[in-house]
Order: structure tokens, then C-alpha cells, then sequence
């Protein structure tokens, strides 16, 4: 199968699947598990691309298995959280906002602002491991040393969300601001993470053509993370609800980890 047969019919199955999920949250009114989808939609495409290609057996199971455990970990994370949580503020804002000014319907706004977008994105960040399992070169330094920064990345996130969560449930930390753990280093464990495992994928996927194509997926979800609707959008809501967060941004860091200012 080319190149081309396979981004195409993967690019398929992502329409399919994100036309389904938006009928569904028009019956429910709300858009919020697609943040489950976000990472269980990868694993989709690294499945897809492991049974469409013939590359390296050794780097297209390493791919598709690291992929498995970033994504399923973090879908039933995401998915969890919904269902205990219901709908992410964050969602309703811009739904509403988009509705207000443009005279949407829900329908209309979930899928422009929400499910297109988040399909369109979700199919470039996951370019690593649909592109990385094409070429038969076996497996050499650059991709061993992309699954320790994969695995890292992995375990990053795995330990935060950890960490986030007993903050969260335990009733004595209501309102308070989380600055233990590997949140002391940075303020966004999660999203680093979530960086350094498709830098890792990346690297895997690099070590010859066409997996060097795939550069945009991590440089997309970096820049998601970083810029757009990761750090700066979180951090608006918590410097107004959460006392002292601007304390804690003055002497942590934001993004990579890195011992805290005095």
C-alpha cells in the first residue's frame, strides 16, 4: 500500500468516527468526551497502519505498542474524568460564544469548532505513527533512544495525572493549589509528558523515509500544549479560582521540568 492509500483510508476512518461522536453529543448536549477521543483516535490510526503496511516488523510494533499504552491509559483516564465530572466548562464557553455571536445551533457549533477541528488535528499529531510504519530500515539508535523518551514521556504523564488526582479528591485540598510531587518542577506535568512521548514516537518513526514527514505531529501538539489550548487556556481559569496560583506560576515552571525558584 502507498503512502497516499494509507493516509487516505486512515483519514476515513477518522471522519466516520468523529460524524459519529458528534450525532451522539447533539443527543446529549455536550462535546466534552471528545478529549477521551483525542487520545483514543490514535491508537485507531497507529492500529489501522500497523495492519495496512508491511514495514520493519520490529519498529511498527513499537510504535503501535507505545502508542497503545500512551493512548488507552489516557483515554480511560479522560473518559473517567468526564463521567465523574460531566461537562468541561471550558467546552460550554466556547460553544456558547461561537452560538451567541454566530447564531449557530448547537449541531453547527460543536462540529466547526470542536469535532472537525479536533479530527483534523488529531490525524496530523498522529502522523509518527502512521508514517514511521512504512519503511522496512530496521530499527537502529535513534528510534531506541526515541522509546526511552517515549516511555519517559509516558510515565511523566501517568505520575501527574496520578498525582492530580488524589489532590483533587482529597477534601482537605479544596481549592488549594497543587505544588507537591512533579508538580513542584512544573505546572503542567501532564502536558509535558504528553510532549515528550510524540517527540519520542517521532524519533522512532524518523530513522528513515517517510517517517521524517511526520515532523508536524509533534510540532502541532507542542505548540497545542504550549500556546493554545493547554497551558494558556488552564492557567486563565486557575489564576481566578485558584488562591496564590500566581505565586506558584512566579516560581515554578511552566513547562519542562525544572527546580523551583526561591
Amino acid at each position: 500500500m502507498s503512502v497516499t492509500q494509507l493516509l487516505i483510508t486512515n483519514f476515513a476512518i477518522i471522519v466516520i468516527a468523529v460524524m459519529i461522536l458528534w450525532l451522539y453529543s447533539i443527543r446529549i448536549r455536550d462535546v466534552s468526551f471528545v478529549d477521551a477521543f483525542w487520545a483514543f483516535g490514535m491508537v485507531m490510526l497507529a492500529v489501522s497502519s500497523f495492519a495496512q503496511t508491511k514495514g520493519d516488523p520490529a519498529r511498527q510494533w513499537l510504535l503501535t505498542a507505545l502508542c497503545l499504552l500512551w493512548g488507552l491509559r489516557l483515554a480511560s483516564h479522560l473518559f473517567a474524568r468526564w463521567r465523574a465530572h460531566g461537562e468541561d466548562p471550558r467546552y460550554k464557553k466556547i460553544l456558547g460564544h461561537a452560538m451567541e455571536k454566530n447564531g449557530w445551533s448547537f449541531g453547527k457549533a460543536s462540529l466547526i469548532m470542536v469535532f472537525a477541528m479536533q479530527g483534523a488535528m488529531l490525524f496530523i499529531v498522529a502522523l509518527p505513527v502512521q508514517l514511521g510504519q512504512v519503511s522496512d530500515q530496521p530499527v537502529g539508535m535513534l528510534a531506541g533512544i526515541g522509546a526511552l523518551v517515549a516511555i519517559t514521556g509516558i510515565l511523566f504523564e501517568s505520575v501527574g495525572d496520578g498525582q492530580l488526582n488524589r489532590h483533587r479528591n482529597d477534601p482537605a485540598m479544596a481549592g488549594k493549589v497543587l505544588d507537591t510531587g512533579l508538580w513542584r518542577y512544573t505546572r503542567h506535568p501532564n502536558y509535558f509528558g504528553d510532549a515528550c512521548t510524540w517527540w519520542g514516537l517521532y524519533m522512532i518513526a524518523a530513522e528513515a523515509a517517510p517517517g521524517w514527514w511526520a515532523l508536524p505531529g509533534p510540532l502541532l501538539i507542542t505548540w497545542l500544549l504550549t500556546r493554545l489550548s493547554g497551558v494558556p487556556m488552564l492557567e486563565r481559569g486557575l489564576k481566578k479560582t485558584r488562591p496564590g496560583y500566581e505565586d506558584y506560576i512566579r516560581r515554578t515552571s511552566g513547562f519542562f521540568p525544572l527546580p523551583p525558584k526561591r
